[in-house]
């Protein structure tokens, strides 16, 4: 059964449901999250995506991301996916929310109102290769650095997201 993702407005008010991917072939506004996980050293977790996910395969991104499921808060739906991808659990706190829409090669189109939260954890993860590639610990300003002259190994919402909250990160 294919997952349902939460059509929204740009207020967060919850309009309907609709498959994953139609939401993506239509470029419709709906609820998505992404989750920061940072050690005592102030380095943050980077997942590589798996080479076989449905659009940016193989690019460095933040810990998880994912869509909430009907029913489920922000911070419910962060923890599962924390647990599904990483192999972990951590208590997560909710730092802001935006909306963005990035255009795929592949037709498919991103337009989400992105919670992002973020917690600390200080093992390495126990990834899900059928959903994260590889990982990697790397200070705030190490990622920034590395993204100006590599962007095109990174996410277009991670992009954005330093791009324009890099300050409510640290």
């Amino acid at each position: 059964m294919e997952e349902k993702v939460i059509l929204v407005s740009e207020t967060d008010e919850q309009l309907g449901l609709m498959g994953k991917m139609e939401a993506h072939e239509k470029g419709l506004l709906h609820r998505a999250f992404s989750v920061f996980i940072f050690n005592k050293d102030g380095k943050l977790l980077l997942q590589q995506r798996a080479l076989d996910k449905y659009h940016s395969p193989g690019l460095w991104t933040n810990t998880c991301c994912s869509h909430q499921r009907e029913g489920e808060t922000n911070l419910q739906a962060g923890k599962r996916r924390l647990l599904e991808e990483m192999g972990f659990s951590c208590e997560l706190k909710e730092l802001f929310s935006f909306v963005y829409k990035a255009p795929f090669d592949n037709g498919l189109t991103e337009h989400e109102l992105d919670h992002v939260m973020a917690g600390y954890y200080d093992e390495d993860p126990v990834i899900n290769a059928e959903e994260v590639g590889s990982f990697k610990w790397m200070t705030l300003e190490d990622v920034r650095r590395d993204m100006l002259l590599n962007p095109g190994a990174y996410t277009e919402w991670f992009k954005i997201i330093f791009k324009e909250y890099y300050q409510r990160l640290i």
